[in-house]
């Protein structure tokens, strides 16, 4: 065999083992799930571990909802070596469905270690639930960690200086405990408090209703959830008649707070815009050099008058003025790129707050 025989035959091993690797970590997904199959089942369940199993649709909207609190059970037994957290697409493997009497989605059933005789969950579909039934079958004893919340709660003794401090814009959701409506709500609430965690003017906060009566009497709640604004204007509030979806939420504060904000918490190309320097920036970039003085000076003016957060973003309108005269006119594109180069990197969530601010903002030079 020559030396290319080798070389081909080389390549040719590696591919296959590099396929082959792939196809074994296919079993496990991304969110500590193992992804069953007609193949591997009986591979997995039914072995020297509990498995609990949920039998899916991905058109289902109840599976949908279930997901991310699936995906927590399942980061959070991921070090667990007696329990296997599992999930078959039931409209893949139809049979193996069928196999285990599977009729509705999601069907969430326990196989005990070394058996394939199942034991049909049939509790609240939270990781919360989930973790207990599974500790019960598996004798285990681990505990879904809670992420830390981003809504503000509210209190008789807190109610005031949070919600009435006229230097905030405040979302309140007056809710009670037992309401489903609530309930279903509380997700994207708390998605809403995390797209704003980092604007200082703005709260999203909730308070038990329930709990606390005589407050939500004051502000008339006669049903739960009740949404108010209590923006820096009116501290008398204002009923919230919009849409409960995330986009909707985060529209409405943009507009009622002047953020700029989307679902996901960061800045839109929108942010730090200043209209009238803007039209300023634009006699600047036009004007001969001797011209650029008196209109940097105007600039200097405009920005005196702002406040709050414009008048942040004004200095980094005359900073950017600076550098394009002392840099020459490709310094704004240069830096654009720069700072899209950092941005498109692991950084944090303030860091890619100021360097998108400074990009929007050059890009009026540009």
């Amino acid at each position: 065999m020559d030396k290319y025989q080798i070389w081909s035959r080389s390549i040719a091993l590696a591919a296959f083992a590099f396929a082959f690797a792939l196809l074994s970590l296919s079993s496990v997904s991304a969110d500590d799930v193992v992804v069953l199959s007609e193949d591997n089942f009986e591979k997995e369940v039914g072995q020297d571990k509990g498995a609990l199993v949920e039998f899916y649709a991905p058109w289902c909207g109840h599976c949908k909802k279930l997901a991310p609190e699936y995906e927590k059970l399942g980061n959070s037994f991921k070090k667990a070596k007696s329990v296997l957290i599992g999930k078959v697409d039931c409209d893949e493997h139809k049979s193996l469905c069928s196999k285990y009497g599977v009729s509705g989605y999601p069907t969430i059933q326990w196989f005990p270690k070394g058996s394939l005789e199942p034991k049909k969950f049939e509790g609240p579909r939270t990781a919360e639930s989930l973790a207990e039934f599974v500790n019960t079958e598996g004798g285990t004893n681990v505990k879904i960690a809670t992420a830390p919340s981003s809504v503000v709660v509210l209190t008789p003794e807190n109610f005031n200086e949070v919600v009435l401090d006229e230097t905030k814009d405040v979302l309140v959701e007056f809710y009670a405990p037992w309401c489903g409506h609530c309930k279903s709500l509380a997700p994207v609430y708390e998605k809403v408090a995390s797209a704003f965690k980092s604007e200082d003017d703005v709260v999203i906060a909730n308070l038990d209703a329930d709990k606390y009566r005589d407050l939500a009497e004051k502000y008339d709640v006669s049903g739960f959830p009740t949404l108010k604004f209590f923006p820096k204007s009116n501290k008398a509030g204002e009923d919230y008649g919009g849409g409960r979806d995330l986009d909707d939420f985060v529209a409405f504060i943009n507009e009622k707070s002047g953020t700029s904000r989307d679902a996901k918490g960061q800045l839109t190309s929108e942010a730090g815009i200043v209209e009238n320097l803007d039209v300023l920036v634009k006699e600047f970039v036009a004007a001969s050099d001797e011209e650029k003085k008196t209109v940097f000076a105007r600039m200097e003016e405009e920005v005196e008058k702002l406040k709050g957060s414009a008048s942040r973003y004004g200095k980094i309108y005359l900073k950017a003025a600076k550098n394009y005269r002392e840099k020459g006119s490709d310094y704004a594109k240069n830096e654009i790129q720069r700072l899209e180069r950092i941005l498109e990197k692991s950084i944090s969530p303030a860091k890619a707050d100021e360097f998108t601010l400074k990009k929007n903002i050059l890009s009026t030079y540009a």
